[in-house]
């Protein structure tokens, strides 16, 4: 990996940065899974379920997506729905009531890996940014201890402020590109998502690695990505 050949690095951050997905995962399975016994609905959510409709996506639109999936219409409510309510938004928030639960209670590591990766980039002086979906971004970087690391945290509520659609559309790693002062080809775009590899596949960024922590190397090669690996320690010069 030569990344004198590179201006800039664009991190996701669940999945890639921090084991935040297995969180992820765990509250958006028990929000589903709730929900769908309440209704009688016998097809459960399922880990596959999540790459297939949630991952790296804002949480609404995964929302959406999932129910979707199950033929279940709901309206889209309101961004400020109580966790109670029977909305997409509403659903939204009280999947996030749990993951922001588990996180105060047993916080979060940033991968051994990645740690070592972010280290290296901040010796050789080449500006890093967040590009995530979550609106808890800020709060895991801050409970990782890695917030000090990046020029730019690119989250769902920055995204939101700016009105950019978020991935897989490459609305959110281009615009962070502008704003750190590179353009797309001079960038590293690294994600764990099909939706974000796809995103920095559609955005013509420099080099997109796919870190595969559970998608498979197959489908992040098909959804754009240029280079696959496990970990990112696989990536120190």
């Amino acid at each position: 990996m030569k990344w004198s050949n590179y201006r800039a690095a664009l991190f996701d951050l669940d999945g890639v940065l921090t084991p935040t997905t297995d969180l992820h995962r765990r509250a958006w399975s028990q929000m589903f899974n709730d929900y769908l016994r309440g209704r009688g609905v016998t097809d459960p959510y399922t880990d596959d379920d999540y790459f297939a409709y949630v991952d790296g996506k804002p949480r609404y639109q995964g929302v959406a997506a999932f129910l979707n999936s199950r033929g279940i219409e709901l309206p889209f409510g309101d961004p400020g729905d109580a966790p109670a309510i029977e909305s997409v938004a509403g659903l939204g928030n009280r999947k996030n009531e749990y993951f922001n639960q588990v996180l105060a209670r047993d916080g979060i590591q940033p991968y051994p890996g990645s740690l070592k990766l972010l280290n290296q980039l901040r010796r050789i002086e080449l500006p890093m940014a967040v590009v995530s979906s979550s609106r808890n971004a800020r709060a895991v970087l801050e409970s990782a201890g890695i917030t000090g690391y990046f020029e730019l945290v690119m989250d769902g509520n920055l995204a939101g402020e700016l009105d950019l659609p978020g991935k897989p559309a490459p609305d959110v790693f281009v615009r962070a590109a502008e704003m750190i002062g590179v353009t797309p080809a001079e960038a590293v775009v690294l994600e764990d998502a099909l939706s974000g590899v796809t995103a920095g596949a559609a955005g013509g960024f420099g080099l997109v690695v796919g870190i595969d922590r559970g998608a498979g190397v197959q489908p992040l090669t098909d959804a754009g990505a240029d280079l696959v690996v496990a970990d990112c320690e696989e990536l120190l010069a």
